[in-house]
């Protein structure tokens, strides 16, 4: 199989590279296939195959991804060949079945080089029509593409495809018919929903995304600048950062930009207590609506070691609650 690959896109023949190059534009949301060769790679070369079992084990980014459902050529063991692999394979498929339908259900899906009749396509359509579709309607966003090379720009092929799916059951689905999937690539390409966004780059944030959800920080509308983003992919350590994520890697100067504790603030002003300099905290969320110890911030950040999370304070806290104390005007940069 590798043998009759093409080793690049240049070795295609002239007339199937407009296809492929419509094809790559769709940039879809992800790919499923049943084959074991590595051309789809070759063409969409920022998507990372899931092979195998790993399309049951692990997590996904529901995103510049091809699922190679039967294995791969690059993992030989992973392969869905003999009666025994597909026995197997049929026993789980409901579960694989359920981890795709949100795509299913959430975007337009596209059966390419495959017949209506293909025993895979029925499997797969018989779970989506018990879920998704009911009473025989016909099922919302799913294409099957057909090549007939006597199709005549005068026929009318049928927009629907009844499939029997067994002896009882049937589904109907969208159909197209054409002799050069040219301009089918096209017109699904022409709305892109991740257009001009490398789906690398997308993988890679929601690879590397926390929950980071606080309840006492104020939502804000960001602005995202994919370029910034794009640069931070390849700068080790840069997109953590970008989201106010850091290793611990020089304490030191945390500990020299957040020297002390809310005791060490109120005996820098003269307290004996952390509960007075508390209260200056309060009649500043008092005057302003705003909760210095609500978020990481110029005055105040808050580190978490083990089960614990502690509270640390800069200069610029004790210069503000100085401010508050003294009854002096104040800005906050928050």
């Amino acid at each position: 199989m590798e043998e009759i690959t093409p080793a690049s896109l240049d070795q295609i023949q002239t007339q199937y590279a407009r296809e492929i190059s419509a094809l790559q534009d769709i940039r879809p949301h992800a790919i499923i296939t049943t084959n074991y060769d590595n051309f789809l790679e070759m063409i969409f070369t920022e998507y990372t195959p899931i092979i195998g079992q790993q399309v049951l084990k692990l997590n996904h980014s529901s995103i510049g991804e091809i699922f190679k459902i039967h294995g791969c050529i690059s993992k030989p063991e992973s392969l869905i060949l003999t009666s025994d692999d597909y026995e197997e394979f049929t026993t789980k498929k409901k579960y694989l079945s359920a981890k795709l339908l949100t795509y299913f259900a959430e975007h337009p899906l596209l059966f390419v080089g495959y017949s209506a009749e293909d025993p895979n396509i029925k499997s797969i359509l018989c779970d989506i029509d018990e879920i998704i579709a009911t009473n025989n309607e016909l099922i919302p966003n799913i294409y099957i593409l057909e090549w007939d090379n006597e199709i005549t720009r005068k026929a009318l092929p049928s927009r629907e495809k009844l499939i029997a799916i067994d002896s009882h059951r049937s589904v109907r689905i969208k159909s197209i018919v054409a002799d050069s999937f040219d301009w089918v690539f096209k017109a699904f390409g022409a709305n892109g929903a991740i257009e001009k966004v490398n789906p690398k780059l997308l993988r890679a944030i929601l690879a590397r995304t926390y929950d980071m959800v606080r309840c006492d920080i104020p939502r804000k509308t960001v602005e995202v600048d994919f370029q910034m983003l794009e640069n931070a992919i390849n700068v080790e350590g840069q997109l953590p950062k970008i989201y106010g994520i850091t290793t611990l890697t020089n304490p030191t100067a945390l500990n020299a930009g957040y020297p002390y504790n809310l005791t060490q603030v109120a005996n820098k002003l003269g307290f004996k207590s952390w509960y007075h300099a508390n209260k200056l905290i309060e009649q500043i969320k008092d005057q302003t609506g705003i909760n210095i110890k609500a978020s990481d911030n110029k005055y105040h950040i808050r580190i978490k070691v083990g089960n614990t999370d502690f509270s640390k304070y800069s200069e610029a806290a004790v210069i503000l609650l100085n401010s508050v104390k003294n009854n002096e005007e104040y800005n906050l940069e928050i």
